[in-house]
């Protein structure tokens, strides 16, 4: 170990303060562990780097289910909303998402003050510049200020900052960022303790003075206040919301694109890393995509107080003076005035294969990663992750099993899972058709998922259960008059106005599955009194696709076989004969815990998987 000049000691550090420290910092602090969180800077904590906002598809679920466990992200974005909609109202439940534009500064003030707030949690600015373990368990951590700061479990939460470095155009600076510090150092000690690490990159538009933009000629995009809140304690959603404004690039910008492809670093070869398919650069798109006219461009508020404007969907790591001509080509922003320039940032991150489904190092006991480090992409994930790392390292501490959540209970097992079982290659984000069950893995039903799960491990205070309990009563009387029986005479001309006929009495669950609006049936009968929206909405859910949700418990079940017969973690899988080479190798890197997980993995069969089926049954 290295020479240190003063030493703490904590139950447990966590090393990074984004959306995936805090979580983690907050869930060991409030389960009773004397815990550190070390930031670079403590401005940086929970920053919004790219987007100031909150969910989106799929994201918007991760965030109800973070809530859900008894995680802050969905209560600090309800505190610190300027504007919520919920996208895609016109496709099915299982698709629709929660979206809400952020206060930058208020959201990181608010979590900063929560942090402060809590007890058995310090916060101390510092950077890490070692992990340290003894045997094959974590030890503690060294700091640049060669403090030896000894922990029974440590949390990498370091986001982007590792080796971090922007890239616009020909302009090239070793930082993190917002001009934040990037940590230099500790990316050797990972390797040196058996780390494989890979180089992402990701990138953010440009702000611009709210001032210079002639919003006459945008679209206005206003909030909704018919939407429940991300978290299930927040009672309603602000009554008055911040506008957003909608505009589009056209043949002019996208010829100044491709005018200066051979400036963009992605092109030119200075960028080596990796980005994200999923939310490609404006010059990306424009190359890609060459027969579309044009691309949809939002202009979102980053605070109340503030005269900055994100220009959502624009992206781009072009030299400045190509910034400024291609943003003025838009309808709206012809005298525009940038603020802060676009630029694509690059940093090291480990392979998730490196992890077991508790987040915690294979190779180390008690060291756990979490967020942009795995892999991920977004704040959602990220936080997700952290929420998951927090709740482990706090079991392990406890010398109790590790909480593993299932692909078929939340999308964060969809997404712990992906990247432990798969692995990415690229920025990881999720999307609803990541999730095989997304009918069961919806926003409304978050807490009846989850909170119980959130209550046996502690983070799930007596309030937020009282809430809960609450709700399960109130559903539980509703669905008992969803499905008493109506006289045909009183029904029948109703039913007749939809194109159905009546030979006996009907319900009103049964009046759903017949296609007719559950608001038109409260309308005609009175029915359901006092119910807020959300219950009816999880009520007319789940009678319409009542089909569908007993032929998916159905493939639960079935897949539930697989994943409860569990592999032992010693086993040899080059010496089981009947494997393939490439099974065999892939068995060994990830080591699954179950046939179910063994079965996910790239590169292993149905073949192999009856090999070891019939290896288990030996």
């Amino acid at each position: 170990m290295a020479t240190f000049i003063t030493k703490t000691e904590y139950d447990a550090v966590v090393v990074g303060a984004g959306h995936a420290g805090v979580e983690a910092a907050l869930a060991l602090a409030r389960l009773g562990h004397n815990t550190a969180l070390l930031t670079l800077n403590l401005d940086s904590i929970s920053f919004m780097a790219c987007n100031p906002s909150i969910g989106g598809t799929a994201k918007g679920h991760l965030v109800r289910e973070i809530d859900a466990l008894g995680g802050e992200m969905g209560v600090n974005i309800d505190k610190t909303t300027l504007q919520i909609r919920m996208l895609n109202r016109g496709k099915g439940a299982a698709v629709q998402s929660l979206r809400a534009q952020a206060d930058k500064a208020r959201y990181h003030q608010n979590m900063k003050k929560t942090l402060e707030k809590t007890k058995n949690l310090t916060i101390i600015q510092s950077e890490v510049t070692e992990i340290l373990e003894e045997n094959g368990e974590v030890s503690g951590v060294l700091t640049a200020f060669s403090e030896y700061i000894k922990a029974k479990v440590v949390v990498i939460a370091t986001g982007v900052y590792l080796k971090s470095r922007l890239i616009a155009g020909e302009w090239i600076k070793e930082t993190g960022p917002n001009g934040f510090e990037p940590a230099n150092k500790l990316t050797e000690s990972l390797q040196n303790l058996g780390f494989t690490i890979f180089r992402f990159k990701t990138g953010t538009p440009a702000r611009l003075d709210v001032r210079s933009i002639d919003f006459s000629k945008c679209e206005i995009q206003e909030g909704e206040t018919n939407v429940y809140p991300f978290s299930f304690l927040t009672k309603r959603v602000p009554q008055k919301q911040s506008p957003c404004y909608l505009t589009y690039t056209n043949e002019e910008t996208h010829k100044i694109i491709r005018d200066n492809l051979h400036r963009s670093p992605l092109y030119n070869g200075s960028i080596s890393g990796t980005g994200p398919r999923y939310c490609p650069s404006i010059e990306t798109k424009v190359d890609r995509f060459p027969d579309k006219e044009r691309h949809q461009i939002f202009l979102e508020p980053e605070g109340k107080d503030s005269g900055e404007i994100y220009v959502q969907g624009m992206s781009t790591s072009l030299p400045h003076d190509v910034q400024i001509k291609m943003y003025r080509s838009i309808k709206g922003l012809e005298n525009c005035k940038i603020m802060r320039y676009a630029y694509a940032i690059e940093y090291d991150c480990i392979d998730s294969l490196d992890l077991t489904p508790s987040l915690m190092f294979k190779k180390v006991k008690g060291l756990f990663t979490a967020g942009q480090i795995n892999g991920s992409s977004g704040y959602e994930e990220a936080a997700a992750q952290g929420l998951v790392a927090g709740i482990n390292a706090s079991l392990y501490l406890r010398n109790e099993k590790p909480l593993y959540l299932t692909r078929d209970s939340s999308y964060i097992g969809v997404l712990v899972d992906d990247l432990v079982t798969k692995g990415t290659l690229e920025p990881y984000r999720m999307m609803t058709s990541r999730a095989e069950y997304r009918i069961f893995l919806r926003q409304d039903n978050a807490d009846l998922r989850l909170t119980e799960i959130g209550r046996k491990v502690g983070l799930v205070n007596d309030k937020r259960y009282k809430v809960f309990l609450k709700k399960k009563e109130m559903l539980e009387k509703y669905r008992k008059e969803m499905e008493e029986n109506h006289s045909p005479l009183k029904a029948r001309e109703f039913v007749e106005k939809y194109g159905g006929k009546l030979s006996g009495g009907i319900s009103y669950k049964e009046m759903i599955k017949r296609g007719i609006p559950l608001e038109d049936i409260i309308k005609e009968f009175g029915a359901f009194s006092g119910a807020p929206f959300d219950i009816l909405e999880t009520l007319e859910t789940d009678a319409k696709y009542e089909g569908y949700l007993k032929k998916g418990l159905e493939q639960i079940e079935k897949a539930k076989r697989l994943e409860n017969k569990l592999l032992p973690s010693d086993i040899d899988y080059s010496k089981i004969e009947g494997l393939r080479l490439e099974a065999r190798e892939k068995l060994n890197k990830i080591r699954p815990n179950s046939l179910g997980q063994a079965e996910r993995i790239s590169g292993v069969n149905p073949a192999d998987i009856a090999v070891l089926m019939v290896y288990l049954s030996k």
